[in-house]
């Protein structure tokens, strides 16, 4: 572990040689006037201990043994020591603690248990309190009454008769034993419930199970539950943030239309709806609420995605999303549990479905059926050369960029916590790179229309470093979009047997409303003839130009103008091949017309709103040769 041992020496100079420093000074004095109180602070971390956190866990635990070995040699002295183990909502935790109980775990909450146990009526020593939002609970090392492993006549005591007697020896049956900081944190949070009204969560008796009865015990119990409805309330802001969590940047042909909240075409990429799926997994506090299973989630590995758009997300909205637990399987290695979410607007009406699949290592062979009917299969690609390829590098902040709108654990940015896990520096998150591949196919088969894309699903195999390239190849066959995703610097697949579905023609595609010819048609023609009586205007232009000609406020036709490779071409439709636009101009076919007829001035339609431009402003005035002599562009 690079730094470990200075990682180890920082934390442990600051909690366990502070505390003891403060201690030393103080207890002589506390001698002297006959009478102390000491107070020190650990964690439920140091209780139970937390993944990537041994630095901490194990200087937080050596910190309650200082206490209990203070409160022993003050008794004489009348000194009395004790420890807390405390939750606040502070800064450091406001990413951990659920939104809606943040605000509960006030600091101020914590202080009359400290003030208690420093009043000179209190005589309590040696305890150890866990305490947040106004609850207060002692808490004490636990044990069975034991078995005698010692056989008669024999001076050892084999591990035969130790595994024999595993069972007795580890049965808590008649007694709370808290085993996990995430058992503690509900311990907490249930006292709390009449302050704060958390998501429902009940079993559904009704599902159909594997076995003949539901099972009330074990992985297999979390069958059927569900979740919710939870609200998610977006606003542009939020998708913005998620915009640039996936790499989008003003430098892009299509920026403006998931960055700015004034553009005109403004919406959330179509990834955006993981969002209240993740947030209601997240918020449930779910895990914690299985009769007979707390699976352990440093082991939790997210193996598949699918999502669905309904229709369209506004830029802004209020969403309810019910999760439910579709299958639990047993692979042997570890235990997969599939998860469904559908989210719904305010007027009820469902706007997109999720599901995944995440990946309990360790947590198998619970006797639970290896298959599932209901999980969304992957798709292999075709075998020829992709259609397309696209590339993105990643930035080196984009895990930490990624974590403000989408998973906030210090696996994407604690490089102490990412060694923990084997890995050299934080990883990026998976639902980032899966955002990045959609964006890839949304330019390239959809034109940037966020109505044309419905589906996504794909496999998690490799993790991605901030920094590191992907490479997008994808294969068109049908309304289906097939991809892989490759990490360019390592050669391996981070996504895998993945696809899109795809809404075929649409708004930007198609004619006019009633059939008749295309939007434009006549003014790209005449375009046409101008490109092709002219065989140098590509080799000096060297752009290409996406024209979206509107009618009734809805784009009706695309065009595309290519002045990039050999003679030219224009013809309907995005640019061929993946290929992006050095401009794309957005306006009315009666403004277009007048603009090609120089009734309509160019500054002023710029000016005035009616001509957008997206892209190389500068690049549209080498379309002046191809219209009308007076309508310089």
């Amino acid at each position: 572990m690079p730094g470990g041992l200075e990682l180890l020496d920082l934390v442990h100079r600051v909690h366990l040689r502070g505390s003891f420093l403060v201690t030393r000074a103080a207890f002589p004095v506390m001698k002297k006037q006959g009478y102390g109180h000491i107070v020190m602070t650990t964690s439920t971390s140091g209780i139970f201990g937390n993944f990537g956190q041994a630095n901490y866990s194990a200087t937080k635990l050596g910190l309650l043994g200082l206490s209990n070995t203070v409160a022993i040699e003050g008794q004489k002295y009348n000194i009395n020591c004790n420890t807390i183990a405390s939750f606040g909502g502070t800064r450091m935790a406001e990413d951990i603690i659920p939104p809606d109980l943040f605000k509960e775990y006030k600091p101020d909450l914590v202080a009359p248990l400290v003030a208690w146990l420093c009043h000179k009526d209190s005589t309590d020593t040696g305890g150890l309190y866990m305490t947040g939002g106004g609850f207060v609970s002692k808490f004490r090392w636990e044990s069975i009454e034991g078995v005698m492993c010692h056989e008669s006549q024999s001076d050892a005591v084999t591990p035969e008769v130790i595994r024999d007697n595993w069972d007795r020896i580890c049965d808590f049956s008649n007694s709370e034993h808290l085993s996990t900081t995430a058992e503690a944190s509900t311990h907490i949070i249930s006292a709390l419930s009449s302050l704060t009204q958390g998501p429902n969560i009940q079993p559904n008796r009704t599902y159909a199970t594997s076995s003949s009865t539901k099972a009330t015990s074990g992985p297999m119990a979390a069958l059927g539950m569900t979740v919710g409805p939870i609200s998610f309330t977006y606003n542009s802001k939020d998708v913005i943030l998620y915009a640039f969590g996936v790499g989008v940047s003003l430098q892009d042909e299509d920026g403006l239309k998931y960055l700015y909240e004034n553009s005109e075409d403004f919406a959330p990429l179509p990834t955006f709806t993981i969002l209240p799926a993740q947030l209601t997994l997240t918020r449930s506090n779910f895990w914690t609420q299985i009769p007979g299973w707390s699976p352990d989630l440093s082991k939790a590995v997210l193996g598949e995605m699918y999502i669905e758009n309904l229709k369209p997300l506004p830029p802004a909205a209020t969403l309810s999303t019910t999760m439910t637990i579709r299958d639990v399987l047993d692979k042997g290695s570890g235990a997969a549990v599939i998860i469904e979410t559908t989210s719904k607007d305010e007027t009820g009406s469902e706007v997109s479905r999720a599901q995944g699949c995440n990946f309990f290592v360790g947590e198998g062979s619970f006797g639970g059926p290896r298959s599932s009917k209901v999980v969304v299969s992957l798709q292999p690609h075709p075998t020829r050369a992709p259609d397309a390829t696209k590339e993105y590098k990643t930035g080196i902040d984009q895990a930490a960029l990624y974590r403000l709108s989408g998973d906030p654990s210090p696996l994407h940015i604690d490089p102490s916590f990412a060694a923990m896990g084997g890995f050299t520096q934080p990883i990026l998150q998976g639902y980032c790179y899966f955002g990045i591949t959609a964006r890839a196919i949304l330019a390239t088969y959809c034109g940037g229309d966020v109505t044309k894309f419905k589906a996504m699903k794909s496999r998690f195999s490799k993790p991605v470093l901030p920094g590191q390239t992907l490479v997008v190849n994808m294969w068109k066959e049908g309304s289906r979009v097939f991809f892989t995703t490759i990490v360019k610097e390592i050669g391996k697949e981070c996504l895998t047997g993945g696809y899109v579905d795809i809404i075929e023609g649409g708004g930007s595609e198609g004619a006019s409303e009633s059939g008749g010819e295309a939007a434009g048609a006549g003014v790209f023609s005449e375009i046409a003839s101008r490109v092709a009586a002219d065989p140098t205007l590509a080799p000096r232009v060297k752009a290409v130009f996406l024209l979206d000609i509107k009618r009734s406020g809805k784009v009706a036709a695309q065009w595309t103008v290519d002045l990039k490779e050999g003679t030219g071409a224009v013809y309907q439709g995005p640019p061929k091949g993946g290929v992006q636009p050095n401009v794309t101009l957005i306006l009315a076919e009666d403004d277009l017309t007048a603009l090609a007829a120089g009734k309509l001035n160019p500054q002023s339609a710029f000016m005035s709103g009616k001509l957008k431009v997206r892209g190389d402003v500068m690049l549209t005035q080498k379309l002046q040769s191809l219209l009308k002599p007076q309508a310089k562009m």
